[in-house]
Formats: structure tokens, sequence, C-alpha cells
């Protein structure tokens, strides 16, 4: 069959398991590592579409239940397929179809004002209480910043909105941008926590209402506005600009209008700063399963692949930072606390969705652990002088200082 044939090309290292519709079990790897992780495959009609595109055809087997966990746990099989796929790359009519959506990524990533906030909508004005079961209480739906290793989820966020700010050296009555503010909750905690005014856009109407809401009843709302509107629409003059789990939503051939916009509206002597999921490696198609099912017109770039556009654009890097491992712990305990409110995700939705969303935290980690996601932060002016001299002032007010003396907004 092309799926074993494609197994035993890519399954190098460590050990993975298929019990193919006859009961036959074909065992793939070198043999190494712990217990074998086991899939089950029910319907034969799953053996050819895998084949031809893995990451699409298992997932939508395993959530219809046409492919089912037997041995260890979904993360185990993630674990597996994407180390090997990372090191081997894809072969036959599965490297034909990637090479393929590689070369139809421009129409992929066509996001356009109207596009773009359907894509948004897709994904985040999914019910708010689905994001209340995994989410902390701040919704903070991006990467966490583990400054210690036993640091909860919750004080892992706050440390990234403490980093972010020192990044951004803010001072009081400073006006900021947030691009993409989601549910407010870094908007609020710079405007409450730093003294400055801020200004969120995002596309998501049930993310807006809850910002709008949050902001009224922390009595910020005199210096935290909440709109909904793109990015290529907003004017105006900041002192600041931050935008955080927003850039993968931009789309490839937007780049250059993004951070052209960003250099139009930063003062001056002004900051700005990107927070961005990237890839450790060159450029690629995004997973197949991500783009269909989670985001939509979504796309994580290589550094070369934006850093061109901030060049063109007369912006002046003053500083990145490459975040490693930290999303994996992130997504880590947000599958562990999605998974322990399972039975409640299905009331809001159904089995399937459940199997979809377990799906994508569990090969997001994996990917964030062995395939090569990382995330970067990169600060941003218009002259080298934007930023002081050495990174000290990051770290002597740094989330470590910062988490002795404030919280994450509520």
């Amino acid at each position: 069959m092309l799926l074993d044939s494609l197994l035993k090309k890519v399954i190098r290292h460590g050990r993975f398991a298929v019990i193919d519709p006859g009961g036959r079990r074909h065992v793939y790897g070198d043999g190494s590592g712990g217990p074998t992780p086991t899939l089950r495959v029910h319907d034969r009609s799953v053996l050819f579409r895998a084949a031809i595109d893995p990451s699409l055809g298992f997932a939508e087997a395993y959530m219809d239940g046409r492919i089912t966990v037997e041995e260890g746990d979904l993360y185990d099989v993630c674990m597996v397929v994407v180390e090997n796929f990372e090191r081997v790359g894809l072969s036959g009519l599965a490297k034909l179809k990637s090479v393929l959506r590689r070369l139809l990524r421009p129409l992929e990533q066509r996001n356009l004002a109207h596009i773009a906030r359907r894509n948004v909508a897709h994904h985040y004005d999914l019910s708010g209480a689905l994001y209340d079961l995994f989410l902390d209480p701040d919704r903070q739906y991006s990467c966490a910043y583990f400054a210690r290793p036993d640091m909860t989820l919750e004080e892992a966020q706050a440390a990234k909105k403490a980093h972010i700010a020192a990044k951004l050296r803010l001072q009081p009555g400073m006006r900021v941008l947030d691009i993409g503010s989601g549910w407010g909750g870094l908007a609020l905690t710079l405007a409450r926590d730093y003294g400055v005014d801020v200004t969120g856009v995002t596309l998501s109407t049930e993310q807006l209402g809850v910002a709008r809401g949050r902001a009224e009843k922390a009595g910020l709302a005199d210096r935290v506005k909440f709109e909904l509107l793109d990015y290529r629409k907003v004017e105006g003059r900041f002192d600041r600009i931050v935008s955080v789990g927003m850039f993968e939503h931009v789309g490839v051939g937007f780049y250059d209008a993004y951070f052209g916009k960003i250099q139009h509206l930063l003062a001056p002597d002004g900051l700005a700063m990107v927070h961005t999921i990237g890839r450790a490696g060159p450029p690629g198609p995004t997973n197949s399963f991500i783009a269909k099912y989670i985001f939509p017109g979504g796309y994580t770039p290589a550094l070369s692949e934006f850093m061109a556009s901030v060049e063109r654009c007369g912006l002046v890097t003053t500083d990145v930072e490459v975040l490693r491992v930290h999303y994996a712990e992130t997504l880590k305990e947000w599958r562990r606390r999605f998974r322990a409110r399972w039975a409640d995700a299905a009331a809001l939705y159904d089995e399937r969705f459940c199997r979809m969303w377990d799906l994508y935290l569990a090969s997001c980690e994996a990917s964030f652990r062995v395939g090569g996601q990382v995330v970067f932060q990169v600060q941003m002016g218009h002259t080298v002088a934007s930023a002081p001299m050495t990174r000290d002032y990051l770290y002597n007010a740094g989330p470590e200082a910062a988490l002795g003396h404030r919280s994450a907004a509520q």
C-alpha cells in the first residue's frame, strides 16, 4: 500500500505501528525509544488519502473515528511522526502535493481585508466558553514565557506580558497601538501597570465585545480603546506598537504592507515589537490540517521571509529573540486543561470537534518540541539608537522582577 511505502521511507527514528483494516500490524522505525505508539485504521480508504496528504488524511480520519489510537497517547504518535517528517521529509505523491501547495501559497494566503476578517472569525469567534476551558483567566492565547521551569501557566503568561513591556520601554502617558488585541489582556495590563494609553484593533467581533467589557469592568475604558479595525485602516501616531500572535495571519504577500504601516504609524523615537510563531528552518507550506481546520490563511514564516520586508520599509531591527520550547510547554498545559474538560467541550460542540482540537494541541506541541517551530520577538525602530545599546534593561526589569508585584489583568 502507498501509505506503507511512505512510512517505511520516512519513519526511521523511534518506533511507530499501524494496524491496517485487515488486522495486520506494521511496525516502522529503528526500534529506539520507549513503548510503541500504535494506530488502528478502520477504513481502507484512509490508507490512500493519508499517503497523498499525511497531515490532512490522518487528521480527517482521526476526527471521524476511522483511525483510533490503540496504544500510547495521541501526543506520542505526533512526536514520532513530526520528528521523522522534519528530519526526512515527504516522498512520492505526498511530496508532489506539498510542492504544489507551496506554489499555490500566494492564493492560499491572499488575506485581503474581507478575507482576513472571515479567516479570523473561523477561529477566534468560536464560543468564549471554549477558550475558558483551557486558557488562563486573562485569556492569553499565545506563547507563555517560562522564566522558571516551575512556573504555572498563569505565572508564565504574566511573565510574557512583563517581558514584552520591558522591550517596549514604556513611560506613563505614551500612546500604544496593539495590533491584534485579542480579548484585551495585554492592552489592559499595559494601561493599568505602566500608565499608558492603548488602542487595540481586532477583526474578531467575539473578542471585541469581551475586551470592551473587560475595560469597562476594570475602570480603564477611558485609557484603553478597542476597535473592530483592519491594521491597514489604522491612522494616527503612536509612541509604541506591539503585535502578539497576529502576524501569522498577515500573509506573505502583505508583509511589506504590514511593516510599512508600522513604519508610518510609529513616532520618530518610537519602538515596535512583533511577537510571532515562526520556523527555525527555511520557508515551507502550512500544515494542511492546520490550514483547513484551525487557521485558514495562516502561515508561520521563516525569519528570512519577513526581515527583508522590515528592511525595505525603512525600519531598523534593534533586537531579535528566539523563544524555543516555551510554546511547547504552553501547549502542553493547554492540552492538559482541555482534556480535563473534554465533556464540557463536547457539550459546546461535539466529539468530532473535540478530537480535532485535541489533535491541534498535541500536534502543535510536538512541532514546537521537535519540529522546528519557534517564536520570534522582533524589536524595531526608526534608528539604531531607538533602543539601549545593551540588553541589560530587559533583565533588570524583566519578568522575574515584575512577577513580584504585578498580576495578570482580570
